[in-house]
């Protein structure tokens, strides 16, 4: 028997219009604050990095800059490494590792490539512990042109001039029992389609590109992230989330065809991260340490490639 979950918005069948939209809107509530979280931690680091910011949000009135580190004396002569945290607002510890590794590690790759992070992505999401915008648009399906998210567009914006140097591209995400309570619902709701219920893996995993993909790359950052938590099994379909599992931890999606951040770099490597926060062999502290173990597990191995 099939589970049916229902969802509290919409009639069953029928796509949301403007009425549904305002009424979920209606319901968001503002859980934690961006700019005590992410701007006063990156402005803190301006000392040791360029903080830039790359645009302005603004939605009924709040007001949301979008910040990003940039390299402290970057080198025209090196290629470009992006970290990208929080298109997900809801996901915390890709925003939190996002800030660790900008904090704790990125001096150590000073020198050898220019780091550009983007540590929340998608603020309004952030402070609502959401997956979509006050547009109800999923960021992460919207890296397209022209895009129907604004956090997207003002990131490609940003991206677009490096285009053809960048080297890795590392978008850090999550997957919650959240995702198969509460958003996978909603977003069968307002696309008036039939939930069909998922399993959500206990561990890390990455999702690489269909299109390009990079195996042995990806397996480096699986071995650097094992050394910081516990890896997802496939299930009893040899699958992780629906996908088929490449290698262990390692699927693979059409990245710039589902309109996904991971694709809008042009990068040879790139990967996106799904921690599992819930996890009770996981805390809070082991999911950032695990962001920065993929993202200097992703560094290390393309600096040591020939063309770095």
């Amino acid at each position: 028997m099939t589970l049916q979950r229902f969802h509290p918005i919409g009639i069953p069948g029928q796509p949301w219009g403007p009425a549904e939209k305002a009424q979920w809107l209606a319901m968001q509530r503002r859980r934690r604050s961006h700019a005590d979280e992410v701007v006063a931690p990156v402005r803190a680091l301006a000392d040791a990095w360029d903080v830039l910011e790359y645009g302005m949000l603004e939605y009924a009135g709040e007001r949301y800059p979008l910040l990003a580190l940039r390299s402290r004396g970057w080198d025209d002569g090196l290629p470009v490494a992006l970290v990208t945290g929080g298109v997900h607002g809801y996901e915390t510890s890709g925003v939190q590792g996002a800030l660790l590794f900008a904090r704790e590690h990125a001096a150590a790759y000073a020198g050898r490539i220019n780091l550009l992070v983007v540590p929340c992505v998608s603020p309004w999401g952030y402070e609502r512990i959401h997956r979509w915008n006050p547009d109800a648009v999923d960021p992460n399906r919207s890296f397209r042109q022209p895009s129907p998210a604004r956090e997207s567009a003002a990131l490609m914006e940003l991206v677009a001039p490096l285009r053809g140097r960048f080297l890795l591209h590392v978008d850090l995400h999550e997957t919650t029992d959240s995702d198969e309570s509460e958003f996978r619902p909603a977003l069968a709701a307002r696309d008036g389609k039939p939930f069909e219920p998922g399993h959500i893996p206990d561990g890390f995993y990455v999702v690489d590109d269909s299109a390009n993909p990079q195996p042995q790359f990806q397996q480096a950052v699986i071995g650097a992230v094992a050394k910081v938590t516990h890896i997802a099994p496939a299930d009893a379909d040899g699958r992780i989330i629906g996908s088929p599992v490449l290698a262990p931890g390692v699927i693979a999606y059409p990245l710039v065809e589902l309109g996904l951040c991971a694709g809008i770099t042009g990068a040879p490597y790139v990967t996106t991260t799904e921690v599992y926060p819930d996890s009770p062999r996981a805390t809070p502290e082991q999911c950032n340490a695990a962001q920065v173990a993929a993202i200097r597990g992703a560094l290390d191995y393309v600096l040591a490639q020939p063309q770095a």
